[in-house]
């Protein structure tokens, strides 16, 4: 079942001879449960892709559909609400709420949509992540990989559709990044969880079941790694 689909994406800044076509006409099919890299030098315009992805930029024109629903047919109110019950985000600076304790920060998005958690799904979570011993310490007290696993369990938190990863082990060392990883593909598989990552780094992407390459605003090829 196809649980992301882009259709002619494009997205235009500026105009006439200056104009810079950052997406020009991606399509785009990814399968519910894929874990998928896109790789891309700086200025391919995969870190707009993921915006779009998101709903976190409109597009020029084109269609971005996620679990069946066109989401910028959506007004604002509407997108923002649907993002943040049916997508999840890893950031590479984590983006953790510094007043907030681990545990609290791992639940807000399920707060914030005026939900309880499913405690017993939270805590295979934590297990899996092994932040059982962290729960109660702030953002501050944690090593950056520590952070990002956090991040990582409040984006599978809300069990969205998606989960959109942005250069995710961008400030770890390679040790860490290779840890962080693993637990992405982990998750995963564990949980059924569809993984959009981006990057820019071949080597990180190898751990993706697909890769797909992006240069000058378009998909220009995609491997398997299955």
């Amino acid at each position: 079942m196809i649980i992301l689909e882009t259709k002619n994406l494009k997205k235009i800044y500026g105009s006439g001879e200056t104009a810079v076509h950052a997406l020009d006409g991606v399509n785009l099919s990814i399968e519910n449960g894929e874990f998928i890299s896109i790789v891309g030098t700086s200025g391919s315009g995969k870190s707009t892709l993921l915006h779009m992805l998101g709903g976190l930029d409109r597009p020029t024109s084109g269609d971005v559909i996620v679990d069946g629903k066109n989401i910028f047919s959506l007004k604002d109110e509407e997108l923002t609400i649907f993002r943040r019950r049916k997508i999840g985000f890893v950031f590479q600076n984590y983006n953790l709420v510094p007043t907030l304790n681990v545990y609290e920060n791992i639940v807000l998005p399920i707060g914030l949509d005026g939900n309880t958690p499913d405690k017993k799904y939270i805590d295979r979570i934590i297990n899996i992540l092994g932040l059982e011993s962290k729960l109660k310490n702030m953002p501050n007290n944690l090593s950056g990989g520590q952070q990002q696993r956090v991040a990582i369990a409040r984006a599978l938190a809300s069990k969205p559709a998606i989960i959109l990863a942005d250069e995710p082990t961008g400030n770890l060392d390679s040790k860490t990044s290779q840890d962080v990883l693993s637990l992405l593909k982990v998750t995963s598989e564990k949980f059924k969880q569809t993984i959009v990552m981006i990057t820019h780094n071949e080597e990180i992407a190898q751990l993706a079941d697909r890769i797909i390459h992006i240069e000058d605003g378009q998909i220009v090829g995609g491997s398997s790694n299955v």
